[in-house]
């Protein structure tokens, strides 16, 4: 039998579950009355929007290439200025400071000369008592050989003498032995003379020889000597800007001792990097192949370049001239390019700053034109290289080549053809196909109607 106790529980449950049956069931009613009452709204109509855009008509075009690049400015030339003789620094000149523009030929110092000039006077005086030795030899070679004459003929006469004493007295007994001996020791006489002339006068030669090496070599003695005599006095080698100035009066100097720099700002050079690429197409080489046997750049055409210090906004630029090329570095795969720039270039207008050594400037170089390319906006050609155009009103994307990008411009060389209509507008992952709505730019590389 079931208890009184769960009865009275199954009456709750039973009581609860219809109670919440009954609350379900209002609930549903009413919500489906209510969507009864409930009208449908209106179907709201479509429209596509256009997309508004700016566009040109493409026209192939020659166009100019211009390679830039960067550089410091630095001097042609550079001189390191170091005595080649020893001595005190007896004087030197008045504005021998850093920055100063000393004058060619100017003297810039001067070191004691006392010593250099005597030592020219000695080597000089050397050289005169070798020319008058020999002078003398010339002399006495003239004389000798007048008295070797002389003495041949008394030799002659002697013999002679001697010769007829000597056969009167074996002959006819005319004479004595005595006065046979004498004429035969003056005869004997005679002939030592004229060996003694004869050994003197071929000695001459050499002896005068002698004497013209003695002078060649005090001859040689005095050049060295007057080359260290003009040594003392060092000269500016060109107009030239003084750097580095490590010497004073006073100072005791000795050769290779570096004692100031000398700058000659009458021509600049600024070494321009470039892209590989940029220079393997645009630079205008030189059809002359380098001398035989040499794997190097052929010669750059010298063409005019446009400098422009970077510090200055507002330098209208200076005229370079592109002179060769200087390296190739594997690492960067870029060519080093020299572009010279003549003092007078470098001077500014009034009120203006020169270019000037250690400047940092910015070298347009022109180069080869590009031939038969569409001149769009640099942001016409997206990264991935392609373009947008306007066909039948609608977008459509096209993959380009861009033959370069210079400035704010890029010049397409294939994908769009002449009569295309390019977007020029800056767009963001545009829908593709949408309608367009197109307001077209004049083209200035458009030809001009007839």
């Amino acid at each position: 039998m079931i208890s009184r106790s769960v009865k009275r529980t199954l009456r709750r449950v039973a009581r609860r579950a219809g109670l919440s049956a009954a609350v379900l069931f209002l609930g549903t009613a009413a919500m489906m009355g209510l969507a009864r009452m409930k009208k449908p709204p209106a179907q709201a109509r479509v429209e596509e929007r256009a997309l508004t855009v700016e566009a040109v008509v493409a026209h192939a075009t020659d166009a100019p290439v211009t390679i830039t690049g960067y550089g410091d400015v630095h001097a042609l030339d550079r001189v390191s200025i170091s005595p080649e003789v020893s001595g005190k620094v007896v004087d030197i000149h008045p504005r021998l400071e850093p920055g100063e523009i000393i004058p060619e030929n100017k003297t810039l110092l001067l070191i004691d000369p006392r010593d250099y000039r005597a030592a020219v006077q000695e080597a000089e005086a050397a050289v005169k008592q070798a020319e008058l030795t020999a002078a003398r030899l010339e002399t006495q070679l003239a004389t000798d050989e007048r008295r070797l004459r002389k003495a041949r003929r008394n030799s002659e006469l002697a013999e002679a003498e001697f010769t007829r004493l000597k056969r009167l007295f074996e002959e006819d007994n005319v004479g004595t032995q005595a006065g046979v001996e004498g004429a035969e020791r003056a005869f004997n006489a005679a002939e030592d003379l004229v060996d003694q002339l004869s050994s003197a006068v071929e000695l001459y030669p050499v002896r005068i020889e002698e004497t013209e090496s003695a002078r060649r070599a005090a001859e040689a003695r005095a050049g060295r000597a007057r080359t260290a005599l003009s040594r003392c006095e060092i000269m500016a080698p060109f107009t030239a800007r003084l750097t580095d100035v490590r010497v004073e009066k006073g100072r005791v100097v000795t050769p290779g001792m570096e004692l100031l720099t000398a700058v000659d700002d009458s021509m600049l050079e600024i070494h321009v990097p470039v892209a590989g690429d940029d220079a393997r197409r645009w630079l205008r080489f030189s059809e002359d192949a380098p001398a035989a046997g040499t794997a190097w750049f052929a010669d750059v055409e010298p063409v005019d370049c446009r400098v422009r210090w970077t510090e200055d906004e507002q330098d209208p630029g200076r005229r370079g001239r592109l002179h060769r090329v200087v390296a190739y570095d594997r690492d960067t795969r870029t060519v080093t390019l020299a572009v010279r720039v003549a003092g007078e270039e470098a001077r500014a207008g009034a009120g203006r700053v020169p270019l000037t050594e250690g400047m940092f400037c910015r070298v347009d170089i022109p180069g080869r034109d590009m031939r038969d390319v569409v001149r769009l906006p640099r942001w016409a050609v997206t990264f991935e290289q392609t373009a947008f155009l306007a066909v039948s009103n609608r977008l459509h994307t096209v993959p380009v080549r861009v033959a370069r990008m210079q400035g704010e411009e890029t010049f397409v060389e294939s994908g769009i053809r002449p009569g295309q209509t390019v977007i020029v507008t800056r767009l963001v992952n545009p829908l593709e196909n949408s309608l367009l709505d197109i307001k077209l730019q004049h083209n200035a590389d458009a030809p001009s109607p007839n």
